[in-house]
């Protein structure tokens, strides 16, 4: 009876080829340019155009203008992550990630390809901001934009790449809030206002926030891979403190608003945009008690729901008919 029993084929185990990942689709390729990190893009532009009304007889009368900061701005945050997925992917840090699959890292598309999608868009933003110029005559601002466009690489890009060394935040700060919010209102009017610094400072300290609790969520992965992120050197308590802070300073400029925009003058709906605390309060909740990578996932999209809220709400706070006092 043994004898005749039929043997088991053997498992193929040593030496098996794992299935060759599908190549990348163009949900895959939407999803690799992180349409969500777009706000980041979004918001800068719409509160430099509201800051710029101030001095315009209509917030639309350099709309075209609007226009092209928006198209410098959407398509250098798309280069952007794309390039970040292009560096990190041969790098090896974007292997076993939680959240999105990466281009590169997950292996559905080649480096050179996703390299050669980072190019052009950063080529699209240096041609917009090439008109921007020339219809401002202001040449010294291709230069701004070369240093943008010089940052934006070598964020994980090179062979050095300041976001190793803790300076990602820094440099999100200034060229995700300060640079694209004064800039848009200079290129409307030739001049900054402190409305334009205070809200671009408010957008940059967003942007930063959630670059911290994207830097928490990969801190043990960034650890092995020697990617010295803030959320590395600082550990996982001033981690949580610095995306307190960041979280915290928007609403503090807030009140410089809420004072000066008095509720009678016609513009004083800068109090209401306090209302934004409602995806503010539970991201900060979370990332105070986070423990895994999802729940700092979690803790990105609130602040980036309250990025968009707190933008555009103080954006038309300031567009409406009124002035500071």
């Amino acid at each position: 009876m043994d004898g005749n029993r039929p043997v088991p084929p053997k498992a193929k185990v040593r030496g098996a080829k794992l299935a060759a990942p599908k190549p990348a689709t163009l949900g895959t390729w939407i999803a690799g340019a992180r349409p969500l990190t777009l706000v980041l893009a979004i918001v800068p532009v719409a509160l430099g155009t509201a800051a710029a009304a101030q001095v315009m007889a209509n917030w639309y009368d350099h709309w075209v203008r609007a226009l092209l900061c928006l198209a410098v701005a959407v398509f250098l945050q798309i280069g952007v992550n794309y390039a970040n997925d292009y560096s990190d992917g041969v790098r090896g840090t974007d292997r076993d990630r939680v959240g999105p699959q990466r281009l590169v890292g997950s292996g559905r598309a080649k480096p050179r390809t996703v390299l050669i999608v980072a190019l052009v868009f950063f080529a699209l933003a240096a041609v917009a901001g090439g008109i921007l110029v020339w219809r401002t005559e202001q040449w010294w601002l291709l230069a701004v934009g070369a240093v943008c466009q010089v940052a934006g690489w070598f964020y994980t890009g090179g062979r050095r790449p300041y976001g190793y060394l803790g300076l990602g935040e820094l440099a999100v700060f200034v060229f995700f809030g300060i640079v694209p919010t004064a800039g848009t209102m200079f290129v409307q009017v030739l001049d900054v206002n402190i409305e334009a610094w205070l809200a671009g400072a408010a957008a940059g300290a967003f942007a930063a926030a959630v670059l911290v609790a994207n830097n928490a969520r990969d801190r043990e992965r960034d650890k092995v891979h020697g990617k010295r992120t803030l959320a590395v050197l600082l550990g996982s308590t001033g981690t949580r403190i610095l995306y307190l802070v960041l979280m915290l300073v928007p609403f503090g400029i807030l009140a410089f608003f809420a004072l000066f925009y008095e509720p009678g003058s016609g513009s004083g709906f800068a109090p209401y945009v306090y209302f934004a605390g409602v995806a503010a309060l539970p991201a900060i909740l979370i990332a105070t008690t986070a423990r895994t990578a999802r729940e700092w996932v979690v803790v990105m999209q609130l602040t980036l729901v309250t990025s968009v809220l707190y933008g555009l709400g103080l954006a038309a706070a300031i567009v409406l008919p009124g002035a500071l006092l």
